[in-house]
């Protein structure tokens, strides 16, 4: 452990596995305390490993502080409670909130189920927007805090293009990802907003992206006949996780920024680290 964020605290949503899991394992290796936030406790969900105990016994194996907080980010009552369960577990007032939690269904918006687009909207709009006006104020009392979203490429608008001959039967996947853009684009809208709004408090919001996709399992299920093409070149999960910590020790007019991950490696040159804050070797990052 660095210590080089001792007594700061932090909540990751989505920490169960993944990028959530890996963010929440770097902040508390740099000595963050950290809350974790999933459905998930100790049973893994939808067929895919990972828990938030799991993720608990990770961070407190390398010495590192772990709250767990049950919740059901499409509930609003449940989401209610972990902001405040977060700062009663933690001892105090959180400085660093990781909205990376995702609903993320591929169906083609003509045949969209009207649940399934709400629960989206609900999972990734209303509940990161829910839990930044839950911890701006204590921030703004410091005059300091960290709001990051992890938002997805899907958002960017695109030509319509002819697909070539041999991606034509990847019509589906690609467009059945438009429902999850239009939510991560008015997630977008909301980091640039939050942060115009709240300039000059000394509380920086952004979010980061990946450039294409990071190689969890969660992404490779629902995009598994896009891995290997153009539409599909994953980063590693080291990556996406050091981009977030750069966003999180960014300059203060560093606010209001959606940018790719890779980008933001690329642009500050910037050493990539594993999930214990160790450097990793360049031939290793390759």
């Amino acid at each position: 452990m660095t210590g080089r964020l001792h007594a700061r605290r932090a909540i990751v949503t989505g920490a169960s596995r993944g990028i959530g899991a890996g963010i929440a394992q770097r902040l508390a290796a740099e000595g963050a305390a950290v809350a974790i936030v999933a459905r998930t406790v100790d049973e893994p969900d939808r067929g895919f490993d990972g828990t938030l105990a799991a993720t608990a016994d990770s961070i407190r194996a390398s010495g590192g502080t772990a709250a767990i907080v049950p919740a059901a980010l499409e509930d609003p009552e449940s989401r209610a409670r972990i902001v405040e369960e977060a700062e009663r577990q933690l001892g105090g007032p959180i400085d660093i909130l990781v909205n990376n939690a995702a609903a993320a269904m591929v169906e083609p918006l003509r045949s969209y189920p009207a649940k399934r687009a709400r629960l989206t909207f609900e999972v990734n709009v209303y509940a990161p927007l829910d839990l930044a006006q839950r911890v701006i104020p204590g921030m703004r009392e410091r005059g300091e805090g960290w709001i990051v979203n992890i938002t997805s490429g899907t958002a960017r608008l695109r030509p319509v293009e002819p697909l070539p001959a041999d991606e034509t039967d990847m019509d589906a996947d690609i467009h059945g990802t438009t429902l999850y853009g239009m939510s991560k684009a008015a997630q977008d809208r909301m980091t640039a907003g939050l942060a115009a709004e709240l300039n000059g408090t000394g509380i920086r919001v952004n979010a980061v992206r990946p450039r294409s996709a990071v190689a969890t399992a969660g992404a490779l299920a629902a995009a598994s006949n896009l891995v290997g093409t153009r539409w599909f070149v994953p980063e590693s999960l080291e990556e996406m996780v050091e981009a977030v910590m750069w966003v999180r020790d960014c300059p203060p007019r560093y606010t209001g920024n959606v940018e790719a991950s890779l980008d933001i490696l690329e642009r500050e040159k910037v050493t990539v680290h594993g999930l214990d804050g160790r450097p990793i070797a360049k031939e290793q990052n390759a």
